[in-house]
């Protein structure tokens, strides 16, 4: 028992006699049979193409077999032209397709009777009088055309109130935008008018302090100052720049010319060699006395002058502290 399948041999069905070729819904027609005298003229021209390959292979020149190749050449034995002496066979072939018939329409189907005919005449109007039977028609169409008409004028109305709801909603709104703006802007004002015055609070709080750490200052100045400038003062007279400056010249010129007298009256007899030498050590005495006369006066002078300076500035300053204190 076999149990492999055979080999399967694939094939195109285009070419297989028992598929048949064109239209599937025309009608198929036998195939005629040839005519003889058709088929004697294929058998001959098949024939005759036999004999010509036949003629054309004896013709042919082969070049015999190479054995040695080596030592031998190629050498051109063919023709360069050589005459086609063969001709090409012509078969004349004819082609006609199927003929096709125009199916005929079906025909219409009738039953066959089943039993017997009667006749019956209708009369005019007893069936169908258009005078009744248009009245529910024209009912129907006018009650449709009230009906619509009736549901545009009310779409209309709804369509009106439903304009003056959003006209008054829109009122409303802008009312209270409006509304909503005001009280916006009344509060930036208040919140502004209140930081402007927290500033000016806060300006005012800083000037009086200010004003008493300047009153504090000026009357701990006072304080420190009321026994300060007295011993200065004392202390100046002590040190001998307080003092009178004509009694001073006068003391001064005259123990110069008391001196001058006296080493005048004195040396008289030593006129030579003595008096060329105490002429110029008086003369620098006098000279060194003049000397610390004018520094003592020089810082005498800048003394009271820093003093009176600080004085008037205390003044000054006490003079500007009350002023505004009192505005």
């Amino acid at each position: 028992m076999n149990y492999r399948e055979g080999p399967i041999n694939y094939g195109n069905l285009m070419y297989d006699r028992r598929v048949v070729r064109g239209n599937t819904y025309a009608m198929q027609f036998p195939e005629l049979e040839p005519e003889p005298v058709k088929i004697k003229k294929q058998h001959e021209a098949h024939k005759k193409m036999l004999e010509r390959k036949q003629e054309k292979k004896e013709d042919e020149v082969h070049a015999p077999e190479m054995k040695d190749v080596g030592d031998r050449s190629d050498v051109q034995t063919e023709l360069y032209l050589e005459e086609i002496l063969d001709r090409i066979i012509e078969v004349d072939m004819e082609c006609q397709t199927d003929a096709f018939i125009k199916r005929l329409p079906s025909p219409v189907f009738i039953p066959q009777k089943t039993g017997v005919d009667v006749a019956t005449q209708i009369e005019e109007g007893e069936l169908f009088d258009f005078d009744i039977e248009v009245k529910p028609m024209l009912e129907v169409l006018v009650g449709k055309t009230l009906e619509q008409a009736l549901l545009e004028v009310m779409e209309e109305e709804d369509l009106r109130n439903l304009w003056a709801h959003q006209y008054a909603y829109l009122e409303l709104h802008n009312a209270e935008l409006a509304e909503v703006q005001r009280l916006e802007e009344n509060e930036r004002r208040h919140k502004e008018e209140k930081e402007r015055r927290m500033a000016m609070q806060y300006e005012i709080q800083t000037k009086a302090k200010v004003v008493a750490e300047k009153v504090a200052a000026h009357a701990f100045s006072i304080r420190y100052l009321a026994d300060l400038i007295p011993s200065v003062f004392i202390s100046l007279r002590n040190k001998g720049f307080f003092y009178d400056e004509i009694q001073s010249e006068k003391d001064n010129l005259y123990n110069t010319m008391s001196l001058s007298h006296l080493f005048l009256s004195s040396e008289q007899i030593q006129m030579g060699k003595s008096t060329c030498c105490l002429i110029p050590n008086l003369s620098f005495y006098c000279y060194c006395g003049q000397w610390y006369l004018a520094r003592d006066r020089l810082q005498w002078r800048k003394s009271i002058y820093v003093v009176l300076r600080i004085t008037n500035n205390l003044m000054a300053h006490n003079q500007s502290t009350v002023i505004f204190t009192q505005c």
